[in-house]
């Protein structure tokens, strides 16, 4: 909403329609550009399959050793990669109400390209692999002390 538009005065003035329709396009235009939250949620759309796909390989990797507490970890691991895996019903779920598409496009040595469409709006989404190995070590990191604070909570 524009400093004119609740105000009185200014209704009676001669507007070409022209100049209308143009305010009227870049304030159409810029409910379609994606917000910065719903960048969030692409990024972390992107990354989640790539966690679990490492909790995966730890769990096999726990399988296949001889450690005693090799179920507690089995546990454990397995209720990260749900927690996984309800994270991303939640982010498709939420980006499909909010119109928005992510395609991959192009991957290169370090950097990850991704296409966005939000709303009629499409443009490009890329991560650096270091960038990636922060966010996924800070979502890991994230989910273990969930995890933990459950954990605690559950034997008070």
């Amino acid at each position: 909403m524009s400093k004119l538009e609740g105000n009185e005065r200014w209704k009676t003035k001669m507007i070409m329609t022209e100049h209308t329709d143009q305010f009227e396009a870049q304030q159409h235009a810029r409910n379609n550009m994606i917000t910065i939250d719903e960048m969030t949620m692409v990024r972390d759309l992107i990354l989640l399959p790539y966690i679990d796909t490492m909790v995966g390989k730890s769990l096999k990797e726990i399988e296949h050793s001889g450690n005693i507490l090799q179920r507690a970890y089995s546990l454990a691991g397995q209720a990260i990669q749900r927690r996984i895996m309800q994270d991303i019903y939640q982010l498709r779920k939420e980006l499909k109400k909010r119109n928005i598409k992510v395609l991959e496009d192009e991957q290169d040595d370090f950097i990850s390209n991704y296409i966005i469409f939000c709303r009629g709006y499409e443009g490009p989404f890329g991560m650096t692999r270091d960038v990636m190995r922060t966010e996924i070590s800070l979502r890991l990191t994230k989910y273990t002390s969930e995890l933990g604070n459950s954990l605690k909570d559950y034997f008070k």
